[in-house]
């Protein structure tokens, strides 16, 4: 038995507090049909909602597997411990102002200190959560409405904040959710460990993630390598991109949040599926509960429309999903079950030729699951079940369900209601993905695709703890980042205008000027570039207001600047970012980012995936970059970074001159501090 697995499979409740949200408990836990006994625990009552009361956790028969405590934040601590002291298995603290309420209440996070300390091994979750609704075995210690029905698998969400929770539950998209949990604040219980205990259940086949922040990171390391080795796959409704969310996030969760970019990247390196909205999210899980997953984003799309065709087109353009050309074994077989008259292509418009012939639908769905596909798509949009009954459409489902492919089969509405609830549940009984929604269906396709479980890779870096904050000159900075490998140009430091003009005929011309202790130089009008004599020089650093002047040779034939930005992340690692660099950083904002450690492989792809790459792969004639270099050029960084994991904060190489034959960090910053 797993620690958490009494808390979340109990045969028996106590209910402690008489309040509203207490007899909720109790009315949840008999409608969703728990058979167990349920002990309502109130000092002064004898009976609350028909049941017996006890008047303290003593008084009980014996000691709960699971308690759902709604009394205020001073007395759930004392609950707490009593609880721990009888061996209970677990307890949902429903009660808020602890951390999360740390800048309004001044001993907030002291109280949750001391929750944790009393609850000793006890497992629980919150503070400041709803609790959990079990719809496997019939068990709601959740204290409000809920949408949730019973079910024999389906997937397990667990979510950082209570009201998304229960409005996910609300959903009529026909997907069955077997566990709904919140975490609330963390206190002892993590989001991730939270989800390893449902995955162990193995009647959950996905499980989904409502993510504020990452507070420990191991444990989500080891929620992920466990998903991976029990072949379950993870999607995540990430939220925090904005400064609004993070500020939100902060004051809700109390939660060490991180970066957003970094948050992404651990996510994509684990291969969890990343979702920014909730509906998409729904039908990523859908998805991934009836087909385990998809092998790639080459989809088959079938309708009885040219318009249904064209939209399916355009919208899988947009999410990257790729329509392969027919084959010749589809085309055989689709102009055998549709005769002459249909032009045939994918996405296919079958026309209304074979409409409510079953096995006619049958053949021309088979027909064209003969490629090399790993979803097969129909366009159908059921009528108004109030208004209309639609035989002819449960005539396409049932063709469907005869057909015959190497790849599974998903059944798609142009808009989500017109994908009824009850038909969405069907098609799951059958085997078939019922999409709620067009655009929602092709992102969540795509999101899947890119799901690819990865390989055993390196655990990201643990950053140190460093303490000040110093920013190291340009020259030093290059100084640093030379030891590890990086190539940077002829340079020399001068402290007046003639020093530096003579600098600047020693290195030989052109040169460029910098003012040093300046960070962004440009915008300072601190860079003078291809300076051609020592008078040019010496004119350029008497205008340039700075202390002292770094001169360097001018990189000639440049065919793209780039940019490697490596940040310290508490909460997730050290960010490697790359994209479009010099000037155009800013404007372009054409940035990947990936966790280091980051192979050389992994590297590769990310920048193939910037908009810029062209100008590195050679654009329109022009010599490509020295791939190699430059790829040498973002290790050597990396090297760096793993040389001083315990001191350092930040670390930007920002332009990288890429040319024909070399990589070249033209400018540099180093922020570090020291070790504790």
């Amino acid at each position: 038995m797993t620690r958490l697995e009494r808390l979340m499979r109990p045969r028996s409740i106590a209910v402690v507090g008489g309040g509203t949200w207490c007899r909720n408990v109790i009315t949840q836990c008999r409608q969703i049909g728990f058979d167990g006994p349920i002990w309502p625990v109130h000092p002064s009552r004898d009976q609350i909602e028909g049941l017996p009361a006890f008047a303290s956790i003593a008084d009980l028969p014996v000691a709960p597997d699971a308690a759902f405590i709604g009394v205020n934040r001073e007395a759930s601590v004392q609950i707490v411990g009593q609880l721990a002291q009888r061996g209970a298995g677990g307890a949902i603290c429903f009660a808020s102002g602890f951390s999360e309420a740390a800048a309004e209440l001044s001993d907030g996070a002291q109280r949750q200190r001391e929750l944790v300390t009393a609850a000793g091994s006890m497992p629980i979750l919150g503070p400041n959560c709803y609790g959990l609704i079990n719809a496997l075995d019939g068990a709601a210690l959740w204290p409000d409405l809920h949408g949730m029905q019973r079910c024999t698998q389906g997937v397990a969400i667990v979510t950082q904040s209570s009201n998304i929770s229960i409005n996910l539950t609300m959903q009529r998209r026909g997907l069955p959710i077997a566990y709904m949990a919140t975490a609330g604040n963390q206190a002892q219980t993590g989001l991730a460990q939270i989800g390893a205990a449902l995955l162990n259940d193995p009647r959950v086949t996905a499980l989904g993630l409502h993510i504020e922040g990452i507070g420990d990171l191991p444990a989500f390391l080891a929620l992920a390598r466990q998903a991976r080795d029990l072949g379950k796959p993870v999607v995540a409704l990430k939220v925090g991109a904005s400064q609004a969310a993070q500020a939100a996030m902060i004051s809700h969760t109390a939660s060490l949040s991180g970066s957003d970019a970094g948050a992404r990247a651990l996510l994509h390196r684990l291969g969890i599926g990343i979702c920014d909205d909730p509906a998409v999210f729904l039908e990523t899980l859908k998805l991934l509960h009836v087909t385990g997953g998809i092998t790639s984003n080459r989809i088959a799309s079938m309708s009885c429309s040219g318009g249904e065709a064209s939209l399916m087109a355009d919208l899988g353009q947009a999410q990257g999903i790729v329509f392969p050309q027919l084959g010749f074994a589809q085309r055989e077989g689709l102009r055998q079950a549709l005769g002459p008259r249909v032009a045939l292509a994918n996405p296919l418009d079958y026309h209304t030729y074979i409409w409510g012939n079953t096995q006619a639908m049958a053949h021309c769905f088979g027909a064209m699951m003969r490629g090399d596909l790993a979803l097969g798509c129909v366009v159908l949009d059921f009528p108004r079940p109030d208004r209309f009954a639609a035989p002819e459409w449960q005539q396409v489902l049932d063709a469907m369900a005869l057909t015959d492919g190497r790849a599974p089969l998903a059944v798609i509405s142009s808009l989500p209601e017109n994908m009824p609830e009850a038909v969405a549940q069907d098609c799951i009984a059958r085997g078939i993905v019922p999409f709620a929604g067009m655009s929602q269906a092709l992102a969540a396709i795509a999101i899947a695709a890119g799901m690819v479980r990865p390989a055993i890779t390196p655990d990201p870096w643990q950053p140190g703890d460093p303490q000040g904050d110093r920013t190291l000159t340009e020259a030093e900075a290059k100084t640093a980042l030379a030891t590890a490998g990086l190539r940077s140009p002829g340079a020399a430091r001068a402290q007046t205008p003639p020093e530096a003009a003579a600098a600047a005929a020693r290195i030989g011309f052109p040169v460029v000027i910098k003012g040093e202790g300046i960070a962004h130089k440009t915008e300072a009008g601190a860079v003078v570039l291809n300076l051609p004599d020592p008078q040019a020089v010496e004119r350029a650093a008497r205008v340039m207001v700075a202390d002292s002047f770094l001169i360097e040779e001018m990189i000639p034939g440049g065919v793209a600047e780039l940019l490697i930005g490596v940040v310290r992340d508490p909460a997730h690692g050290f960010v490697l970012t790359l994209g479009a660099g010099g000037v155009l950083t800013e404007l372009m904002r054409d940035t990947t980012s990936l966790l280091l450690p980051a192979s050389r492989d992994r590297i590769s792809a990310a920048l193939q995936g910037l908009r810029c790459w062209p100008l590195l792969a050679g654009y329109r004639g022009k010599p490509p970059a020295n791939l190699d270099a430059v790829l040498d050029a973002v290790l050597a960084v990396q090297a760096f970074v793993k040389a001083n994991l315990a001191t350092l904060h930040e670390v930007e190489v920002n332009p990288l001159i890429c040319t024909p034959t070399d990589a070249i960090a033209a400018d540099a910053i180093i922020r570090q501090g020291e070790t504790p």
